[in-house]
């Protein structure tokens, strides 16, 4: 029998690598900085170079880089055609510009200073790189994700994300060039070749595998396999491309964007954000735990200088290639400060530069200890210059600018009868909508019709904020679960509180429930639709269009009235009240009811008490 210290051997790791997180964290986010430098000063601090409770931070990497390799998997879910195709102009040529300047100007630099030519490429483009999730993460606190500069900040970091796949591919090329470890041509033929057989391999299961699978699990109704199969999607997919020599994070990225189609993409995306979250936290407090201080004391005076003229440079960069074309002074330099510190794949491919030979350990520890820097430097930077170029500014020179945004202006959860019905209306306005549903008939139906529904559960939280709820206006709860309906109007008031929601509601008492949850609007699923039945009716007996309009609007009225008595004064309150809630006729019969039946004399003698439905004569439910 194993030792009972051997089950409870990796708790004290794992313990202080939460410590270390609920401690930093918090600190830095209450100074104003991003959550990564609470991770990066966390790992300084319990690695090797301060207190030395983690020993050997490369035990690890290994583990921490499925952060990285899970970032990159929600990137390639947000690669879609459409959007891709609106930002085309940003993408390639403002991202190109951006990188190959930068890469050039930092690789220049580094071969003055001797590196070789193929180092001083690595070193180049993995510090031209820019850090997606302190960017994404300080447009988000802002609240400028919408506005100008912070769309094209976006199409920057998107089209770098789509260019770690080409450089991953590059770096064992150059070293057949130039690497101390350089193979033959031939060989390195041979690995390129296998490498686009697996990417070949990739593309085709995601074109014609993965959403098959997806639905085969989903009608099975086992929503936690689905989590399960989205790891290992991922992670087979990364396994696969480290096999064939190239990294784990380009075979997430491919099948990210394989899915960036499907109905089950929000889902997908928020069953991995949670394990993304943690591990890429590690994997920031990993790159701290790396950062060798007695290398930074030794040349301290070094990267003193190189690391603000790494931020500077790429801010110098930025502003430029944006003021170019046609942004303002203020959006381009704010943007360039967004993008100034290096990137987390700088973490990535500076390794895979040492391991190919393009990089001498010092040079590759110089280069990634600048990186660090920079990237504790960059957000501070990026906070200075916003708050004196705002101070500077007049809020009437700040104009919003939302040409373009095809965010969706409504969600609409479910999609069964009553929610294509509510779609329909939207859609012959031209409205951007957003469905999302658990049935995957019903997805495959409206696939048929044109409809682009998404597969997810919407009483989470997670799937309705992966799907975009904080950013429409309105969120129409269609489906037919009162239960689910009302905890979803609980989740979406209590994080989303400027978005109006209306509810279909099942009868009367749940309508009572939803108006207490401060429904923005809620309607009975059957009420109007029996109201337009009973005045046809009226009409087919004889009374006009107005008179039976009148009947009509006269039923509707009261039962507005029964409703507010109830929603006061409890579900009861009406019985004894004016008007009544006992179900009883607008008009006085001529004459008396007769029984066809025992049962029923049975009931009239009683008085009709035993017609009311729940006890409180409610004549519809």
């Amino acid at each position: 029998m194993a030792d009972a210290t051997s089950h409870v051997s990796f708790l004290p790791p794992i313990l202080t690598f939460c410590a270390a997180a609920v401690v930093a964290v918090p600190l830095f986010r209450k100074l104003g900085q991003s959550a990564v430098l609470g991770y990066l000063a966390a790992g300084i601090v319990i690695g090797p170079s301060i207190l030395g409770v983690i020993k050997d931070p490369d035990a690890i990497r290994s583990t921490a880089e499925i952060g990285v390799v899970l970032l990159l998997f929600l990137v390639g879910l947000e690669l879609q055609p459409a959007r891709l195709y609106s930002m085309r102009k940003d993408i390639l040529g403002t991202g190109l510009a951006q990188m190959a300047l930068s890469a050039a100007g930092i690789g220049l630099f580094g071969w003055y200073f001797g590196l070789s030519a193929a180092g001083a490429v690595a070193v180049g483009v993995a510090l031209a790189l820019s850090a997606t999730s302190i960017a994404l993460q300080q447009l988000a606190e802002r609240g400028d994700s919408s506005e100008t500069y912070g769309r094209r900040t976006f199409s920057i970091l998107l089209f770098q994300d789509m260019a770690i796949a080409p450089v991953l591919a590059l770096l064992p090329l150059l070293a057949t060039t130039g690497g101390a470890q350089a193979g033959t041509p031939m060989r390195a033929l041979a690995s390129l070749g296998i490498a686009l057989g697996a990417l070949i391999a990739i593309i085709l299961a995601g074109r014609y595998v993965l959403n098959p699978f997806f639905r085969i699990l989903a009608n099975t109704g086992a929503k936690d396999v689905m989590t399960a199969a989205a790891l290992l999607i991922v992670l087979g997919a990364a396994l696969l491309m480290e096999h064939v020599g190239l990294s784990m994070a380009m075979g997430a990225f491919l099948a990210g964007v394989m899915l960036a189609d499907s109905h089950f993409r929000h889902e997908l995306e928020a069953d991995i954000e949670p394990f993304r979250g943690v591990l890429l936290g590690l994997f920031f407090m990993a790159v701290g735990m790396s950062l060798d201080l007695k290398l930074v004391a030794s040349n301290w005076m070094l990267l003193a200088v190189a690391a603000p003229l790494l931020v500077l440079f790429k801010i110098a960069v930025v502003t430029s290639i944006l003021r170019i074309s046609c942004s303002s002074w203020l959006e381009a330099i704010r943007a360039g400060a967004l993008l100034s510190p290096a990137g987390e794949f700088a973490f990535v491919l500076l390794p895979l530069g040492l391991a190919q030979g393009l990089l001498t350990p010092s040079q590759a520890a110089m280069a990634t200890a600048l990186a660090a820097i920079s990237m504790l430097l960059g957000p501070i930077v990026a906070k200075l210059i916003d708050a004196v170029l705002l101070s500077r500014v007049t809020p009437e020179t700040m104009e919003e600018d939302f040409d373009g945004i095809s965010d969706s202006q409504v969600m609409v959860v479910g999609f069964g009868r009553f929610g294509q019905v509510v779609t329909q209306a939207l859609l012959l306005q031209h409205i951007n909508i957003t469905v999302i549903d658990s049935d995957v008939e019903q997805i495959r139906a409206a696939a048929r019709f044109g409809f682009k529904v998404y597969y997810g559960d919407g009483t989470r939280l997670d799937v309705l904020r992966a799907a975009g709820a904080g950013r429409v206006k309105v969120i129409c709860v269609c489906i037919d679960d009162k239960d689910a309906a009302l905890r979803i109007v609980e989740m979406v008031k209590a994080e989303f509180p400027h978005v109006r929601v209306h509810v279909r509601a099942f009868d009367r008492i749940h309508s009572i429930e939803l108006m207490k949850a401060n429904v923005d609007y809620q309607m009975r699923e059957t009420f109007e639709s029996a109201l337009g039945f009973g005045r046809v009716t009226l009409e087919t007996l004889g009374l006009s269009r107005d008179e039976a309009d009148f009947v009509i609007d006269h039923v509707r009225d009261r039962d507005a009235q029964r409703m507010e008595i109830q929603f006061h004064e409890g579900i009861a309150a009406a019985l004894n009240r004016v008007p009544r809630v006992t179900p009883e006729p607008i008009v006085k019969p001529k004459g008396k009811s007769k029984a066809l039946n025992a049962e029923t004399e049975q009931v009239i003698a009683d008085g009709g008490a035993e017609v009311s439905v729940g006890g409180v004569g409610e004549p519809e439910r």
